[in-house]
């Protein structure tokens, strides 16, 4: 039986937002990834302490759906911090079986001290882009990952 799907090419337009899409998030990691090394940390030990200082007290559960990540890779995330001295992990009162997450006062002293790696990548990537066409561009991606979320909670029946 042959493959009824169109082939990908270079140039389908469609494609290379995609493509496009995936160069920036690497691009912006590695970034990160270099900013916070001195300190340490990773950008998703970065973007856990960011919810915890800037939002409050969050349930373990929460945080990993919030940085949509496993729930395996969350707890090592979480035990690292913990070990680091830099969140503070106690049963939730509102319900013992989950988790608590705070940041201690280490965490916020670290946290004090640390640049914004999201905010230097932003500044460096976009610095002379109309805020207009950033708009679009942002609108564009979020209705596309809207989209594909959608198609696979719901995919059609063939």
């Amino acid at each position: 039986m042959a493959d009824e799907r169109e082939p990908e090419s270079a140039s389908d337009e469609r494609a290379s937002v995609g493509a496009a899409a995936k160069h920036l998030y690497q691009a912006t990691r590695t970034l990160m990834d270099a900013v916070l090394r001195e300190h340490d940390l990773g950008p998703t030990q970065w973007y856990a302490l960011w919810q915890l200082v800037n939002v409050g007290p969050t349930v373990q559960r929460d945080l990993g759906v919030l940085l949509r990540i496993e729930r395996a890779t969350l707890s090592g995330i979480v035990a690292t911090l913990v070990r680091k001295g830099l969140v503070e992990q106690v049963p939730d009162p509102a319900d013992q079986r989950q988790r608590l997450l705070t940041i201690t006062d280490a965490g916020l002293d670290l946290w004090a001290k640390l640049p914004n790696p999201a905010r230097m990548a932003n500044e460096i990537a976009f610095a002379d882009v109309d805020p207009a066409a950033l708009e679009i561009a942002r609108a564009v991606l979020e209705q596309g990952t809207q989209r594909l979320l959608a198609a696979v909670a719901q995919p059609e029946k063939q």
